[in-house]
């Protein structure tokens, strides 16, 4: 079963999606207040599906049980990842895109968006899928699993679009872990368009702006 989803159109019968994975310990309802600051009166209809993680103890968090895409061990967020959350977690993304094509809309018009946690699902769901996408936004994150990365990474994804907006203070997701992962992408050959922003480990609104720009593109507006 997909998971439970907060979801918003933004006209009737939407041909274009946005799934838009959230930051740890919050939900799907976390991210919807920005639809309508993000959203331009010329894009076509969207469909923005916000959906719940599971609620799962949090090592780094003392093991509450909380919202998650994974387990974190370590602050330093690259020892003893948990693989198995994480791949489940991909494996619920799968789920989420299919069932946007059971309802109209090619994986080539689907975005997929996530914040901190939230977007090292999105990174490593959405360049492993099969099908191309029409891009990725990675916002205050990171890209898990690098050693599987070369092998498991899908060529059909191999020059999709990536958004990434990193703050120059994040505490939680250091910007060097972010510089790496773009490094690593880059190299790889996928096109990357790195921002910053002088912000801890949130979004602002010149962020939100340069996120506007970017999707105008890829939603072919």
């Amino acid at each position: 079963m997909p998971l439970p989803t907060v979801e918003i159109e933004t006209a009737p019968n939407p041909g274009h999606s946005v799934i838009w994975l959230h930051g740890l310990g919050a939900d799907g309802n976390d991210f919807a207040p920005i639809v309508p600051e993000l959203v331009s009166p010329a894009w076509p209809a969207l469909r923005f599906v916000f959906p719940h993680a599971p609620v799962r103890p949090v090592t780094v968090n003392g093991g509450m049980p909380m919202r998650a895409w994974y387990d974190i061990v370590g602050v330093d967020l690259i020892s003893r990842q948990d693989e198995t959350g994480m791949r489940a977690s991909i494996a619920s993304v799968d789920a989420l895109i299919a069932r946007e094509n059971e309802r109209g809309v090619p994986t080539s018009n689907i975005l997929l968006a996530g914040f901190s946690q939230g977007g090292a699902i999105a990174l490593s769901a959405g360049l492993r899928y099969g099908e191309a996408l029409a891009g990725i936004i990675a916002l205050s994150t990171y890209l898990p699993l690098q050693d599987a990365f070369g092998t498991e990474r899908h060529l059909a994804n191999g020059r999709t679009p990536v958004f990434w907006g990193h703050g120059t203070a994040d505490p939680i997701v250091p910007l060097t872990r972010g510089v790496n992962s773009r490094d690593l992408l880059q190299s790889m050959g996928y096109p990357v368009s790195w921002h910053t922003y002088p912000m801890p480990h949130s979004v602002c609104a010149e962020e939100v702006a340069d996120l506007r720009q970017w999707m105008t593109v890829r939603l072919g507006a």
